[in-house]
């Protein structure tokens, strides 16, 4: 590397012998990959070039309500996925949408009011990404797991009805572990920051030319960020979807 945001496309190049590494394992391994390797290397290449290309253009804008509908868009297409892990939930996008929503907006807000960023694209969009995205995968595990539970659970659950508990305290150890669930890999990754890995915005940072200090503030702010949308968005679609498994009568519906 000859200077900061110094990368060649021909160092490029030459680092792209890295897949061809991962296309000999696959071959002589028998693993069947190397299409797929193939295709995901090259639609990673023209997505990234494309979305480059993209937020060039967008972060020329300096409209708050034009970043405040990207960021709509950007929380209404993690809510579709992310609804898709939870299909036996009534209206999961809708719940998705606004458990990501809330952490995102309460995240975002105190990180504004603490001057760490500016509302403007260039750097509410990045940020906003890391943390819709976060969510995303935090709200996939937690309809995993709750859906899990109470087919598991389901003798425990109505016995707890049967005996006179409403609901709620019918559910209430489902809920929590699957709010559990959703967090703790934003927690594990925490405990081993600078230990087990240096994560990407700050390696990225230190590549650019960075102070490592400097780098590690930033690290710091994208730690708490993440703990604080996944916790928020965890324990609100959870509270939220858990009725999903119950009829108008209060009866565990039969879960696949």
């Amino acid at each position: 590397m000859s200077g900061p945001n110094s990368i060649s496309i021909t160092s490029l190049l030459i680092v792209s012998c890295l897949v061809i590494i991962t296309l000999v394992f696959s071959y002589s391994q028998k693993l069947k990959l190397e299409k797929e390797i193939l295709i995901s290397a090259i639609r990673a290449v023209i997505q990234l070039v494309a979305v480059g290309y993209v937020l060039e253009y967008i972060f020329g804008f300096k409209s708050p309500i034009f970043t405040t509908l990207l960021l709509l868009f950007m929380t209404f297409n993690a809510a579709y996925n992310a609804a898709k892990r939870g299909k036996a939930i009534n209206h999961g996008i809708i719940i998705s949408f606004l458990s990501i929503a809330v952490g995102t907006i309460v995240t975002l807000t105190i990180l504004v009011l603490s001057r760490i960023i500016v509302y403007e694209p260039y750097q509410i969009i990045p940020i906003s990404g890391m943390i819709i995205s976060n969510s995303m995968v935090a709200l996939g595990l937690c309809y995993k797991q709750i859906s899990s539970d109470f087919k598991n659970k389901r003798e425990e659950v109505e016995t707890k009805l049967s005996l006179g508990a409403d609901i709620l305290p019918s559910s209430i150890e489902i809920i929590r572990d699957s709010i559990k669930t959703g967090m703790l890999p934003t927690i594990d990754s925490a405990k081993t920051l600078g230990i087990v890995s240096l994560p990407g915005m700050m390696t990225g940072l230190i590549l650019a030319g960075t102070s490592p200090v400097e780098a590690i503030k930033y690290q710091i702010m994208v730690m708490f960020m993440l703990l604080s949308t996944t916790s928020i968005s965890s324990f609100i679609a959870c509270y939220l979807s858990y009725r999903s498994f119950f009829n108008s009568r209060k009866q565990l519906i039969f879960t696949k």
